[in-house]
């Protein structure tokens, strides 16, 4: 393994910027490892993310999705019950599921909610808040059209959010995907951050990026090639 690392440090040069469609490249020929490891973007912006009107978040809708079966969790009673089960949610109830998790289960990715179940699910923030699985209005996850949220999540829909740091993570999709499809990922996850500029953010915004395998070094994408609005 350690031979394999080295000449993958070898190939990358840690001084250059990439154009994107060689950074992907790179991370593709880099992998070493045996499972179909996730690529990720990482953004840095210059915002300061302390501040409530500097905040960065936003979901997207990949073209080509992440990759991973993303389990499903809603919170709804009656015909919206039924309505998340036929659009594919993996689970679904309400006070049943806010006791289940109560109790420590928590075999689900993301979750779901309709405004009229809030109360319930409140009581869940300390157990979900911290692993960033509360539902969120400003996420589109608390929400009436559980039908269509559901089939989003499922089709790849990811959520991004500036860190403490101002950086941005985000996975774009697996190694084996084609170059392309994780191209287009990432311009759209680009595209996306750069519609969501706070107003009050001065300055450079996109400040670095890179791409990343899980277990590969990060290549550093240069920003101008990329053009305005990506």
């Amino acid at each position: 393994m350690g031979k394999k690392i080295t000449s993958v440090k070898e190939k990358i040069d840690t001084e250059k910027q990439y154009l994107l469609e060689e950074a992907i490249k790179l991370v593709k020929e880099s992998s070493y490892t045996k499972f179909d490891e996730t690529v990720d973007l990482a953004v840095n912006l210059g915002v300061d993310p302390r501040k409530s009107d500097q905040m960065v978040r936003g979901t997207v809708v990949l073209p080509h999705g992440i990759g991973k079966k993303v389990r499903v969790l809603v919170f709804a009673k009656g015909e919206k019950e039924k309505e998340a089960t036929d659009a594919g949610a993996d689970y679904v109830g309400a006070e049943d599921l806010v006791e289940k998790i109560t109790k420590g289960w928590l075999d689900f990715d993301k979750s779901v909610a309709t405004p009229d179940v809030m109360g319930l699910v409140g009581k869940l923030g300390k157990i979900l808040g911290p692993r960033g699985l509360m539902p969120n209005p400003k996420l589109g996850t608390v929400t009436f059209d559980v039908a269509k949220t559901v089939k989003e999540i499922k089709a790849g829909k990811v959520e991004y959010k500036a860190e403490k740091a101002g950086i941005v993570h985000v996975p774009i999709g697996k190694v084996s995907f084609d170059a392309d499809k994780l191209i287009e990922n990432a311009k759209s996850i680009i595209s996306s951050i750069v519609k969501a500029k706070p107003a009050t953010s001065k300055g450079k915004y996109l400040k670095k990026l890179s791409i990343s395998s899980t277990m590969g070094p990060g290549i550093a994408v240069d920003i101008a090639s990329l053009g305005k609005g990506v």
